[in-house]
């Protein structure tokens, strides 16, 4: 990134709804992940924006400008402001009165460089104005130039506000960060390590899956390894060595990176996985999955046939076929072997379960009365359609569940 005093060229900047926010705002500017993502050329989803007006007035700026201001958090400081449908975050300045570590007690203030000093990371308190000129209270484009992640100030100071920027150092830099971490970041992120153990599942887990989500985010996840952070969040042995071979899959074959899986990859156990999806508040899909990557599936190979991995699929689904292909692919070091794994891959992907064209109606209609015998017909002959590779057509399963009957007698 050459030296920059604008932001140009960012479609966001001139939307329709972005100016509508602005000028009814009047008084703001756009802070935090836009600005940094804007500069470094990144995609920008989100955009924040700080203002020295109070929250009541930016309510009733906005209501009177035709926008929806909603209230997500105004005792410290926010207003989402809705334009066309889109949100913004809309926050005004604040300086911290008390911290615990976990939330704080703010205050409002007019003092742009006093909101700037109470952020987290140099890159992450960059201002623009609506037209995209920089503002830069704490040395923030400096670092951004080399993609330096450090924290504003006392990194001590720093993690005491707030124990999760912890995490956030590590998946900041695996995000944006180039070249070593931080010396004194690294070193005051070890210092208050234990206090991970103080923050909710649901925090953690939101910056874990962020995190193990980047590109390449080994770096990071190496130092976490080497300074311990990991072993407060995960009881037992783990296996960063799998996950870096994952984001080496990732990249050499295109396969989307992914952070559950990869947070699987690292677990080395069931257990540890149902202790982990517990510990970080996993949704019930989340944990399902999380848990099938560490349950036994049939055994194979990059070389086994297409034929042979579909009764699979047919009986646990793509989605944990997929994550058990790209783990075992994970664990297989042989490159030579990533087109039969890719070939796997293709198929999970394009997976579509196929509809037993029978029913039990159609063996209570042949005789048999309700009941468990009916299960049993069916079971036997749903498992030589899978063994047809469920080509058989209805006409030939009547055939064989009419033999089933007979031999069951």
């Amino acid at each position: 990134m050459s030296d920059v005093t604008h932001i140009q060229g960012q479609a966001w900047l001139a939307a329709p709804e972005t100016r509508a926010v602005m000028t009814a705002l009047g008084d703001a500017r756009f802070v935090g992940g836009c600005v940094r993502n804007a500069l470094l050329g990144e995609p920008v989803d989100d955009i924040d924006i700080a203002t020295p007006l109070s929250p009541d007035e930016v309510f009733k700026r906005t209501r009177a400008a035709g926008l929806r201001p909603v209230d997500t958090g105004v005792e410290h400081g926010t207003v989402t402001v809705v334009a066309n449908s889109k949100p913004f975050e809309v926050t005004t300045l604040r300086r911290d009165v008390t911290t615990d570590g976990r939330r704080a007690v703010v205050a409002f203030t007019q003092d742009w460089a006093e909101d700037a000093s109470r952020r987290d990371f140099t890159m992450n308190a960059l201002y623009a104005d609506v037209d995209g000129t920089i503002h830069d209270h704490v040395g923030g484009l400096a670092d951004l130039k080399v993609r330096r992640v450090r924290f504003i100030g006392d990194p001590a100071q720093r993690i005491a506000e707030d124990y999760l920027r912890i995490l956030r150092f590590f998946r900041i830099h695996a995000w944006y960060g180039r070249g070593e971490l931080d010396v004194d970041g690294m070193r005051a992120c070890a210092a208050a390590k234990s206090q991970l153990a103080t923050l909710s599942g649901e925090r953690i887990q939101k910056e874990m899956l962020k995190l193990l989500s980047a590109r390449e985010p080994m770096q990071s996840l190496g130092a976490m390894a080497e300074l311990g952070i990991l072993s407060v969040l995960v009881t037992g042995s783990v296996k960063p060595d799998r996950v870096k071979a994952l984001c080496a899959v990732d990249l050499a074959f295109g396969t989307r990176s992914d952070g559950l899986l990869r947070l699987g990859g690292l677990l080395a156990s069931l257990q540890q996985a149902r202790d982990v999806a517990a510990q970080c508040r996993l949704s019930n899909d989340q944990r399902d999955r999380l848990v099938g990557m560490h349950s036994a599936l049939d055994p194979f190979s990059h070389a086994t046939p297409d034929r042979d991995i579909r009764p699979v699929l047919y009986r646990s689904g793509s989605v944990a076929v997929g994550d058990s292909i790209r783990l075992r692919w994970a664990d297989d070091a042989d490159p030579r072997h990533g087109a039969g794994w890719q070939r796997l891959m293709a198929l999970a992907g394009a997976w579509k379960r196929p509809h037993m064209p029978i029913s039990g109606a159609d063996i209570m209609a042949a005789g048999v009365a309700q009941g468990p015998k009916v299960g049993r017909v069916m079971g036997d002959v749903e498992q030589w359609w899978i063994a047809e590779d469920f080509v058989p057509g209805r006409d030939a399963l009547l055939e064989k569940m009419r033999s089933v009957m007979a031999a069951l007698g």
